[in-house]
């Protein structure tokens, strides 16, 4: 078998994660193909989820917790009537109930309390960790588990599709929320239960319309030792913060800036920003406090 020589690239892929896969086997299998060095993901798309995963490679994973707290949009699959111990398709049944008449209106009803800033309690299934160790490996025990709640935003959750028994969502949320935990309380609210049967990311700020790549066809270029059709399919870094306000700095700031050193300009707003130098060049990140000072929070070697 002939060993993989990897190699230093930078940059960031708009995977389209296929069902059956886990947000780092994805990543694996990309990272090979590309024979990138080092490689992360922002943020864990279950095994059954399909959607946009975006990738990160060399400098670029620099700013992978960045992206990992952005908002995001999923279309949700539901099913209505059984409560699953993982919340979702992949778990085992724990309780089966009737499905009662729901009107529009009753459906409404059960989603205006799961909108707006709300307390979300996690599946037990889940990576969050507990003393060290994920919650769904204690799961996969048998142990008993107090599942955390915590501080969620959902933007907003649109009914695309009404049926008596399956509900299809688009939900639009920030960092942290479940959309199993969403399916699963919306079933208790209708006093049935529910579970998630299909889920699909469909974009991830600041990629909000974005060009995604599918593993097939990553395999096809890499079978066809197109190393440069490859990297092609690559965003830059600044890409992935383009939803940043940007400074821009001269050579002799921009040299200031690389050493770890402060700079001033009245001008500035307050807030993190992305520094850029001459030509265009991604510099780093700075923080900018309310005189103006912009200090070097993250510096980046491209």
């Amino acid at each position: 078998m002939t060993r993989i020589q990897f190699r230093r690239l930078d940059g960031i892929l708009l995977l389209d994660k296929p069902t059956g896969l886990s947000s780092n086997t994805a990543l694996q299998v990309a990272r090979r193909l590309f024979r990138a060095e080092k490689g992360g993901h922002t943020g864990s798309l279950d095994p059954l989820a399909t959607g946009l995963l975006p990738l990160c490679f060399g400098e670029a994973t620099k700013i992978a917790g960045l992206l990992l707290g952005s908002a995001k949009a999923y279309d949700a699959e539901i099913v209505l009537g059984q409560t699953t111990d993982t919340d979702d398709a992949d778990g085992q049944v724990l309780l089966e109930r009737p499905v009662p008449a729901i009107s529009a209106q009753d459906l409404q009803a059960a989603l205006a309390p799961l909108t707006g800033h709300i307390r979300q309690r996690a599946p037990i299934y889940s990576a969050l960790k507990q003393g060290g160790e994920p919650l769904y490996v204690k799961a996969r025990r048998g142990e008993a588990i107090e599942a955390p709640e915590r501080d969620v935003h959902v933007q907003a959750i649109d009914v695309l599709e009404q049926q008596p028994a399956r509900l299809r969502l688009r939900v639009t949320c920030g960092s942290g929320t479940y959309i199993r935990s969403l399916a699963r309380d919306l079933g208790e609210a209708l006093g049935c239960g529910a579970h998630i049967s299909g889920l699909r990311r469909l974009w991830v700020t600041p990629f909000q319309a974005p060009a995604m790549v599918t593993l097939e066809q990553l395999r096809a270029l890499s079978e066809a030792g197109d190393e440069a059709g490859l990297d092609a399919l690559l965003l830059p870094l600044s890409a992935g913060l383009a939803h940043f306000p940007r400074i821009e700095l001269d050579v002799g700031q921009t040299a200031r800036f690389c050493m770890g050193q402060r700079l001033r300009d009245p001008a500035w707003a307050p807030g993190v920003v992305a520094v850029y130098g001459p030509a265009q060049a991604i510099q780093g990140l700075g923080q900018v406090d309310d005189s103006g000072l912009l200090a070097p929070q993250r510096r980046f070697n491209l």
